[in-house]
């Protein structure tokens, strides 16, 4: 669509004509403009608002990140663990300066001046007026939803950029995406009457719900598994407007932290710690990787979107492209469906995660709390629906699992509301390959193959208790709080308590998990991680799986990965050279 070039600077009008008066190419026309329940139309904004908009440009040295993030992921690699600094990432992924030269000329010639770049100089970040933004990307009309307190600005119309910029940019945040919620399940049968304070006598494996000490006798840990080196460092992010208080972290200590060495404060927050009433979500995430990962130093990104039309997950990305020394495992609970997003923004995002794995960084991702998810596709049929990022290669995906009595600290089972599946997008890596055929061979109760992409990656990669937590939320201790947001930041704890011990023998943090992980079984080390063989997802309500997903079984599944963690035969695992 051609637009009419106006109020543009004498000197770059020419420039300025050639880009806003040449037909547009759509970016993201596979993006689908969908306004999640709950959240109204308000209308559209006046010209004047300020927007801000982020561009990914298009990066270069993609073949040689990939190799590279193999060769120090790989235990059997020479280059295992020698991790680049976020300089080396940026002198390899920079764009091409015909790439930036091209897209600030294009900004500049429509009058942007407002913009700030990343270390690795790969997006930009930009304000503008809403009339500005809509003359720059053809198409675009910037409209306000309002979902109770908060407020978001979007473009419910597809956005063109000019034909020349599109081997460019390869999307702009902040004009279809809505903020993913991805909230804990507080389970219906809950006891009200639950006490608190739990007193164990003769009976120590009866309980009253997941608390640290059970989460710690369940994997075999002890009161000295704690960190011990202050270069050490754990992070969890969120992306809700809410917030988690450090006076609940340090009643939640106090209830349920007398048995291991313990901090009672987050170290840093990167971003905005709002004042109001703290969330199930945050709350539950900060206490759970403090009290595994316990004694050490612990982070939180908190990254509400500030910014009427800010991506708040892609403004965490940025902030990994511009912070040099930054925690060594991040654990977020965060999702949104495969079929929701762009082919282009997946893609990118990918790449992010690349660029963190090669420089060690450990990335946790809850699987998601849909079972193998459902969807129906055009002709009327369902097919399962994957979640991403769960569903990135590289990333780690934590799956969730219940104790098989609900009141004893016995085996477990699978959680049904476990995240679990194939991706649409993202093809089955190297590392997992063997052990996902072996499943898809061996296993008796397979759904039909229309529901799945059998050649996609495949997650969850490994599992912890998901079920019946305990959390202190706003001074209240809250019981049967339930999810893979609860799982999650307990192996990111386990894992930074693993790297304290490598980084204490001089060797390099973990890094990127997964091909360390999917070789364990080969190496001997199948104690590392309790097998979980019983129980099936949730899915589709309909005819032909009538509710069922996949189903957990011997070594790998799609439902609770390799299992859950037995502490310490996995860090005697993950110490071995």
């Amino acid at each position: 669509m051609a637009r009419r070039c106006r109020g543009v600077p004498a000197v770059l009008a020419l420039c300025a004509a050639a880009w806003s008066c040449a037909v547009g190419l759509a970016l993201e026309r596979d993006q689908p403009f969908r306004v999640p329940p709950g959240w109204t139309h308000t209308g559209r904004v006046n010209s004047g608002h300020e927007v801000q908009l982020t561009f990914a440009l298009r990066q270069q040295g993609m073949g040689r990140l990939a190799q590279l993030v193999d060769a120090v992921s790989d235990p059997h690699s020479p280059r295992y663990g020698k991790y680049l600094s976020l300089e080396q990432v940026r002198d390899l992924v920079q764009p091409s300066p015909a790439t930036l030269m091209v897209v600030l000329k294009w900004l500049q010639g429509h009058g942007v001046e407002n913009c700030r770049s990343v270390t690795t100089l790969d997006f930009l970040e930009c304000h503008m007026s809403a009339s500005m933004a809509e003359r720059l990307l053809p198409g675009a009309e910037f409209h306000r939803y309002v979902k109770g307190q908060r407020s978001v600005v979007r473009s419910p119309l597809p956005y063109a950029v000019p034909e020349e910029l599109a081997e460019h940019v390869d999307f702009v945040g902040g004009l279809h995406r809505f903020p993913a919620e991805r909230k804990v399940v507080s389970r219906a049968w809950a006891k009200k009457e639950t006490e608190a304070r739990q007193h164990y006598g003769g009976r120590a494996a009866f309980h009253l719900g997941v608390t640290p000490s059970i989460i710690r006798k369940r994997y075999n840990m002890t009161g000295g598994d704690i960190g011990l080196l202050p270069n050490n460092s754990q992070a969890c992010a969120q992306f809700l407007e809410q917030y988690f208080h450090q006076a609940d972290l340090a009643e939640f200590m106090q209830l349920f932290g007398s048995s291991f060495g313990h901090r009672s404060q987050v170290d840093q927050v990167v971003g905005h710690q709002g004042k109001g009433k703290a969330g199930l979500e945050a709350s539950l995430d900060v206490e759970y990787i403090m009290s595994t990962g316990a004694n050490i130093s612990t982070w939180v990104f908190s990254n509400a979107g500030r910014h009427e039309s800010q991506e708040p997950f892609l403004a965490w990305l940025l902030l990994l492209s511009n912070m040099s020394s930054l925690p060594w495992v991040h654990s977020v609970s965060y999702g949104d469906d495969e079929d929701s997003l762009s082919l282009a923004y997946m893609e990118r995002v990918n790449v992010e995660f690349m660029k963190a794995a090669a420089r060690g960084l450990t990335i946790l991702f809850a699987s998601g709390d849909d079972g193998a998810g459902c969807r129906r596709v055009p002709g009327g049929n369902h097919t399962f629906r994957p979640s991403f990022p769960a569903s990135s290669p590289y990333v780690t995906t934590v799956g969730g699992t219940s104790f098989k009595n609900p009141f004893l600290v016995t085996a477990e089972v699978t959680d049904y509301i476990s995240g679990g599946g194939f991706s649409n997008v993202f093809p089955m890596p190297d590392y997992q390959a063997a052990a996902v055929r072996h499943f898809l061979r061996s296993t008796s109760k397979l759904p039909p193959s229309s529901y799945y992409n059998s050649s996609g990656r495949a997650y969850p990669d490994l599992s912890a208790l998901s079920d019946n937590y305990w959390v202190v939320t706003n001074r209240i201790p809250l019981p049967w709080v339930s999810g893979t947001s609860a799982s999650t930041p307990v192996v990111g704890g386990m894992v930074a308590l693993i790297n304290d011990r490598r980084l204490q023998r001089g060797l390099a943090p973990l890094g990127f998990l997964n091909p360390a992980l999917y070789r364990l079984q080969e190496r001997g080390h199948d104690a590392a991680l309790y097998d979980v063989t019983q129980g099936c997802h949730l899915s589709c309500l309909d005819g032909t799986v009538q509710g069922q997903g996949f189903c957990a079984g011997p070594a790998w599944d799609p439902v609770t990965g390799w299992g859950t963690p037995n502490f310490p035969r996995l860090l005697r695992a993950l110490l071995a050279p």
